[in-house]
């Protein structure tokens, strides 16, 4: 009331941040979970829509080299730091789930897990309930949530619970993610006791059947089963569509955020790696239904999609099938990492209690090695002893569970063997004593204070883990390439070839939309993608 009394005094219009004002009318962030940075412009002649993927080809600002500048590619700190604009050593996010040995003994916890909520919205649904406790920086949706003292509605959905919830943020009304078994849509009491009308109706309203009818799959495992056909995209964005219209987002006089996380790509890609004609089959697929969505936007929307700005990006790339890869001339292997981890403990107990057999490495998902402190401890080890005794002994541990290494000289190609190219703990990671490499960077990017003791390995190019098809979590660029476009009137149209990452989308939006950065934020703000703006109309001094 101050401001414009004042304005009034002065003469001088009230300077308001564009979020007030209500343009745009609705930010859509938008995932494609393992969508390799290459991808649009392999299967660019595909798309035949407008409104698919051409909508960001050719009427938006389209960044063809777009890397993420850590070494954890995979998709909870993917999602963390699109939502947040930072890396891990920023958001605390690190892996999709980790040892936290206070909070359990008896599993790794979620990278969204928390024991102190439940499940909404499916009374025979077995899972803990989820929050974003473990996510220590705000996102851009919380920002515009505090820039508009709380008059902006925030919502963020996906197939998963860690992709709804890390890209939306804290200060979000309603995170929605599936129900794997039902593949009823979910949420949990952080965010409310019972689900909006809208979203019982859609779950009650047989688009669930029509789902499984459209993925020729029985009921019982949705998410493994339609998860990996078109079937699920389609899904996805029709409940999009319930929430939008159910809460009347895009229709309010500030802005609304809503982050959408297509998991289909990954589920699938999983299977059958990035060259595989079902995985282009399911992005040609993808791009009609974006289309019917963002056609549908609009129709639904104040001001149609002249009232809507869209950020679309991936959370983490993939490597090529090795057995594919290896065909083709590539260095590609694979290992076995229940194998790995073995051999760690039976040289561990070797080298400390032979009569014992001890579980000194608790597992966890590459490139993380967790260890259990407590075998340690007993010792009076040190974190810094224990980690940097595992370091030593990963790479001779790896070749011990490889087939001997054939002798004399081949007449033909040798099979690749995988191999540990470095080693960091995590008391270096915390302390920043790594190298200063461009490795490096991306190691100290990776750290976290989530979790306990391990040990982080950086493996061979195209080297897998226990992949049947294929995987991502390694520092080499086909892990960190995604695919980065803008979508609006603030946005120049054209393709730019600039160096970017994801870490960008955060701080160009907050830019524009004259909010603060997150409040880890790290990116740039992508200037040369914003059209100029008119000049703001000063009125008279009034003196």
């Amino acid at each position: 009331m101050f401001a414009g009394v004042l304005a009034a005094v002065l003469g001088v219009a009230p300077a308001q941040a564009d979020a007030y004002h209500a343009s745009p009318k609705l930010v859509v962030i938008l995932v494609l979970d393992q969508f390799r940075g290459d991808y649009l412009d392999r299967y660019r002649d595909d798309f035949k829509t407008a409104n698919g993927f051409n909508l960001f080809l050719k009427r938006g600002a389209y960044f063809t080299d777009c890397y993420y500048d850590y070494a954890n590619t995979m998709t909870a700190p993917g999602h963390s730091t699109i939502g947040t604009g930072a890396y891990s050593d920023g958001h605390g996010i690190s892996v999709n789930d980790w040892w936290d040995l206070e909070r359990s003994t008896t599993h790794p916890v979620s990278s969204v897990e928390d024991e102190r909520y439940a499940i909404v919205g499916d009374p025979e649904s077995k899972d803990v309930g989820a929050s974003p406790r473990n996510e220590l920086a705000s996102t851009l949706g919380d920002e515009v949530v505090l820039g508009t003292e709380g008059r902006s509605k925030l919502f963020g959905i996906s197939l998963k619970d860690r992709a709804a919830i890390l890209t939306s943020g804290h200060a979000s009304k309603g995170a929605f993610w599936l129900d794997h078994a039902s593949g009823k849509f979910v949420t949990s009491t952080y965010w409310t006791e019972k689900l909006p009308e809208w979203a019982e109706a859609f779950n009650a309203g047989g688009r669930r059947d029509e789902a499984l009818h459209e993925a020729g799959a029985q009921p019982g495992n949705f998410y493994e089963t339609v998860g990996k056909t078109p079937a699920s995209v389609s899904y996805l964005l029709d409940f999009a569509k319930a929430l939008i219209a159910g809460e009347q987002m895009g229709r309010h006089d500030v802005t609304d955020v809503l982050t959408i996380s297509i998991s289909t790509t990954d589920i699938l890609g999983h299977v059958v790696g990035p060259d595989a004609p079902q995985q282009r089959e399911l992005i040609d697929a993808a791009d009609v239904r974006l289309n019917d969505f963002f056609t549908w936007l609009d129709k639904n929307v104040d001001g149609g999609l002249g009232g809507v700005w869209v950020a679309m990006t991936g959370d983490h790339g993939v490597a090529p099938v090795p057995a594919q890869a290896a065909q083709w001339g590539i260095p590609a292997s694979v290992f076995n990492l229940a194998k790995l981890n073995a051999e760690l403990n039976r040289r561990l107990n070797a080298q400390f209690l032979p009569e014992k057999k001890t579980n000194y490495i608790l597992g966890g998902d590459m490139p993380y090695l967790e260890i259990d402190p407590r075998p340690f401890e007993a010792m009076n080890m040190t974190e810094a002893q224990a980690e940097g005794i595992v370091a030593e002994m990963l790479p001779e541990a790896m070749e011990a569970t490889l087939p001997p290494e054939a002798s004399g000289v081949s007449q033909q190609r040798l099979p690749a063997r995988p191999f540990v190219q470095r080693v960091y703990t995590r008391v270096q990671m915390a302390a920043g004593a790594i190298p200063a490499t461009e490795e490096g960077r991306l190691i100290l990017h990776s750290y976290s204070p989530n979790g306990g003791w391990y040990v982080m390995v950086s493996p061979g190019m195209y080297e897998m883990g226990n992949a049947k098809g294929t995987n991502h979590f390694t520092p080499y660029s086909y892990d960190r390439h995604v695919p980065l476009a803008f979508f609006g009137s603030a946005f120049a149209p054209g393709t730019y070839h600039d160096r970017v990452a994801p870490v960008d989308i955060a701080a160009t939006l907050a830019s524009l939309l004259r909010v603060n950065q997150p409040s880890a934020a790290v990116g740039h703000v992508l200037t040369e993608a914003i059209k100029p703006e008119a000049p703001a109309a000063t009125g008279k001094a009034g003196r």
